[in-house]
């Protein structure tokens, strides 16, 4: 679990955004199966990017170096795409702004009840959010939803972002659970299912289909592909249900 600890409002940094860049070549140099992003301050995820320096870059910003820096944070969001691993955020706190964009990068977002607010809140401050996040929000609820929310600027409860479907569950505790599952599923089905989802929704339904046939393809060629087929294929048929429900054993490479 990597955690972003800065109280006490658990705003991020420039230096932040050098960090997770080098934790995510680390993490794809050591063959993870799984990342949970998490908050490490109580009550907060990520509240927002640091103001101070937002303003500081907004003075000193010139129309050659002004995109430079919201480049970097794109850059990163889709990084976490291309990831070959799944990454859940555990929404345990406030995520707003930054926080939020980050979230909805990662492919799961698990939140939790209590008193946290969720949201971009950008325009409440004079900016936009600069790295995707009313993009990836309107593709997960639609133009109307992300106008509506984005350009009232009203953080949501977790509950509301919950019944509106920016976050797929209200369980932070299971986030952890969900990803160690994740961690034992053969590897190259993960990549490939998780390249499916991202590539295949910016697709035509023909396009992602022929992807699709890629994707598998691709999966079967994995070197853990056989095992985890040869392990069902030892279960009897009539415990076979029950095999796919428990926690994966044998026929995986687990982390």
């Amino acid at each position: 679990m990597a955690r972003w600890s800065r109280p006490p409002m658990s705003y991020f940094t420039d230096a932040g955004l050098a960090d997770l860049d080098a934790r995510l070549d680390r993490w794809v140099a050591e063959d993870v199966g799984a990342v949970v992003l998490a908050g490490g301050v109580p009550g907060r995820f990520i509240t927002h990017f640091d103001a101070d320096e937002v303003l500081t870059s907004q003075r000193a910003m010139d129309p050659i170096t002004a995109p430079e820096r919201g480049g970097v944070a794109q850059a990163l969001t889709l990084r976490l795409h291309d990831l070959p691993f799944p990454v859940i955020a555990a929404l345990n706190g406030d995520a707003m702004g930054w926080g939020f964009e980050l979230a909805l990068a990662a492919d799961v977002r698990v939140g939790e009840w209590g008193d946290h607010r969720h949201g971009l809140i950008e325009v409440r401050l004079g900016i936009v959010p600069g790295a995707g996040g009313l993009t990836r929000m309107a593709r997960l609820v639609g133009t109307g939803a992300a106008l509506l929310h984005g350009l009232s600027a009203t953080p949501l409860s977790p509950q509301e972002a919950y019944e509106l479907g920016l976050v797929e569950a209200l369980a932070v505790g299971a986030a952890v659970a969900h990803a160690e599952r994740m961690a034992t599923m053969p590897r190259t089905a993960v990549a490939m299912a998780k390249r499916l989802v991202h590539r295949g929704a910016g697709l035509s339904l023909r396009a992602a289909l022929e992807q699709g046939s890629e994707c598998a393809f691709r999966a079967k060629l994995g070197a853990d592909s056989a095992p985890a087929l040869e392990a069902y294929l030892q279960v009897p048929p009539e415990h076979r249900r029950v095999w796919l429900q428990a926690d994966p054993v044998g026929g995986v490479d687990p982390v």
